[in-house]
């Protein structure tokens, strides 16, 4: 099964072509069963390759398949192919798997919209060219799927072109991905060109990683943090994430899909598959950790305050995209990836539960305006529930075994810290609240919906339900094959993705502290070997998520009218967080107004002063001469006639003058 590798972008790109050309003229019956079972196909063949893949040892678990050659110049040789790894097979397998359940959950939900052709068309393409993302052998073919992703991003934000807010909530993404997308293709030509120095003229991941040990320390620094940049704008970190938020304008499918579960893990992808380069810049690692860090707690309180549902989701992925940073930044690649895995279960059902509350409360986002509906719409709110559970890191679910994961790197590594650790456990515990503050909004307490809404509550179609079911379940098991060894697991994941990320990171006893804390838990009676000690750990995250819930608890449940009176006490802190620390509006003021005036006084002072100016002159210096010239050419006799006695009384003139001087 791994020579045909290639089937696996095939077929949404067939179901692209299906759906693009024919989708009008075969009907939305048709248009339903292609663009699911395009992206069903795929999945199937990445199972069996799955299967094939692990009953090889580790060290041969690395497959290239080559379709054709793409770019032959002089040295330069690349191709469009794909390679099989635990690392992209792993990736395969949620990038297919979830896009299938949200093709089938769309069908429902897309139903009625007059342009559900054309979203299964964007659909379809998305999924190739992600595919084509974490598939690549190179790192070119990167690029067409990085390039590509965000294109369809784009396409699917602005689905609903008719609404100004959509049109520019898709210019924004678009526009704030080529800031991050320059970044990236500079890392790209810094990482060719030093190559090239020492004649390795490729960007073939196997060649470029088998020769990086040629690049010294300050240009490999130079690439990864380039690289880098390009994360922050595809994966939404500081102080490229803007446009996620505003995302959500696309269908609540988009939102599932493209930024929960895929797209905006690429970034998180592409450092992981980049460990080589980036083990040899220790710099640039320790930005990656601060920045998801500092992501994951910033966003976090902005999620506080939100009332769009899926706002508040938009916000919790950027924090959740923060933990993988920061998983990577300390060298736990395979903890940041066992983390991007879990996220895209839970968070995908999140989305698309918050679909199913809009599909009940015909499009309601406010969740001011909900309340009550747990009845109502049980299966939604029992999936959305153990969603919920899970990305809190609640012990038995998905999302805590993989947090867990990555707070004892962050403490234990010797790329960690103490404050890393302690910033993303207080991080986990914002988060805990403010999902349990949109769940109890929402599903509980008393009802706040519109009486002319009320009335038509209903739960979802089993087309949507069923979906929901799927993931509820991963969400539940997905953790599992990841369980740490302190636990009595054996973490298949770590082993798993060791080939290619390396065997994880163990504790350092040289790390300042967590030379400290260990010990000072050894001398108080703790184990040697530290178990006790990570299980403490464990144990103090989770009681801070639990403080959390409790947090949440007591203000939405129990005093529902204190979070109005808290607003009003602090009423100012409640404005800024509320308006997103005024990002926004300083971003407008210092690039966006900036560079409309830069582009204005380039227009007005230079393309019409000057270019215009030169142009428009030069043809009015034209027409006069040539009026001039055209006085001079009248065809007349009398005229030439009257030019050459003119001309030679002047002659005459000329020389009696000379003779008398």
């Amino acid at each position: 099964m791994l020579e045909y590798v290639w089937l696996i972008p095939l077929f949404p790109f067939i179901g692209f072509l299906i759906n693009g050309l024919l989708g009008k003229r075969l009907g939305k019956g048709v248009v339903s069963v292609v663009g699911p079972a395009a992206i069903g196909f795929s999945f199937l063949t990445a199972i069996l390759i799955f299967f094939e893949l692990i009953h090889k040892p580790p060290s041969e678990r690395l497959f290239e398949k080559v379709i054709f050659d793409w770019i032959v110049s002089g040295s330069f040789q690349t191709v469009i192919g794909y390679q099989i790894d635990p690392l992209s097979i792993l990736m395969v397998l949620v990038v297919t798997g979830v896009s299938f359940f949200i093709h089938v959950y769309s069908v429902g939900y897309m139903h009625d919209d007059p342009g559900f052709s054309r979203f299964f068309t964007y659909l379809n393409l998305f999924v190739f060219m992600m595919l084509n993302l974490v598939l690549a052998n190179n790192f070119l073919l990167m690029f067409v799927g990085w390039e590509g992703v965000g294109l369809c991003s784009y396409l699917l934000i602005g689905f609903w072109y008719e609404k100004d807010s959509a049109a520019n909530a898709g210019k924004k993404a678009f526009i704030v991905n080529r800031v991050g997308d320059f970044g990236f293709i500079l890392g790209m030509f810094l990482l060719f060109t030093s190559l090239g120095q020492h004649g390795i003229w490729t960007l073939d991941f196997t060649e470029v990683f088998a020769n990086a040990n040629k690049l010294d320390t300050t240009t490999v620094t130079a690439i990864t943090l380039l690289f880098f940049v390009g994360a922050c704008g595809k994966s939404a970190q500081i102080p490229l994430y803007v446009w996620l938020p505003d995302a959500m304008e696309g269908p609540t499918p988009v939102s599932s899909l493209i930024h929960a579960a895929t797209m905006v893990t690429a970034g998180v992808y592409m450092v992981a598959r980049c460990s080589v380069l980036y083990n040899m810049a220790p710099i640039a690692m320790t930005v990656v950790a601060i920045v998801g860090v500092a992501t994951a707690i910033y966003t976090a309180s902005i999620g506080f305050c939100q009332t769009d549902i899926k706002k508040i989701l938009a916000y919790s992925t950027i924090s959740q995209l923060g933990y993988m940073f920061l998983a990577v930044g300390v060298g736990a690649y395979a903890a940041g990836i066992f983390h991007l895995m879990t996220h895209a279960f839970f968070k995908g059902l999140l989305f698309l539960g918050a679909g199913s509350v809009m599909h009940a409360l015909s499009g309601e986002l406010d969740i001011r305006k909900m309340g009550a509906l747990r009845k109502k719409i049980p299966v939604t709110f029992g999936t959305f529930f153990i969603a919920t559970l899970a990305i809190a890191g609640i012990p038995g679910l998905s999302g805590f075994f993989s947090k867990d994961e990555i707070l004892w790197m962050a403490f234990s590594s010797d790329r960690g810290h103490f404050l890393l650790w302690l910033a993303a456990a207080v991080a986990a515990g914002m988060t805990a609240f403010y999902m349990f503050r949109a769940l109890f909004m929402t599903f509980f307490g008393e009802s706040r919906v519109d009486p002319h809404v009320a009335h038509h509550i209903h739960e979802s179609p089993k087309i949507m339900t069923v979906p929901l079911m799927v993931l509820a379940f991963l969400s539940i098991v997905g953790g599992y094959v990841g369980i740490p060894h302190v636990l009595g697991g054996a973490n298949h994941i770590h082993e798993f993705l060791a080939p290619v990320v390396g065997g994880g990171v163990e504790p350092v006893k040289g790390h300042a502290a967590f030379s400290l804390i260990s010990e000072a838990w050894a001398a108080g009676g703790g184990a040697g070997d530290h178990t006790a000690l990570e299980l403490f750990l464990m144990a103090v995250s989770v009681l801070i998520a639990l403080t959390g819930i409790g947090i949440a608890y007591f203000l939405y449940l129990k005093n529902p009218a204190m979070p109005k009176m808290l607003a009003e006490k602090w009423r100012g802190l409640y404005q800024v967080v509320s308006n997103k620390y005024y990002v926004d509006e300083l971003y407008q003021a210092l690039f966006v107004n900036s560079l409309k005036k830069l582009g204005m006084g380039l227009w007005k002072g230079f393309d019409e002063l000057v270019i215009d100016g030169t142009v428009n002159g030069m043809a009015y210096l034209i027409g006069w001469l040539s009026g001039v010239m055209r006085k001079m050419q009248t065809g007349l006799v009398q005229s030439y006639a009257f030019s050459i006695i003119l001309g030679g009384l002047i002659l005459v003139l000329y020389y009696v003058m000379r003779g008398l001087f």
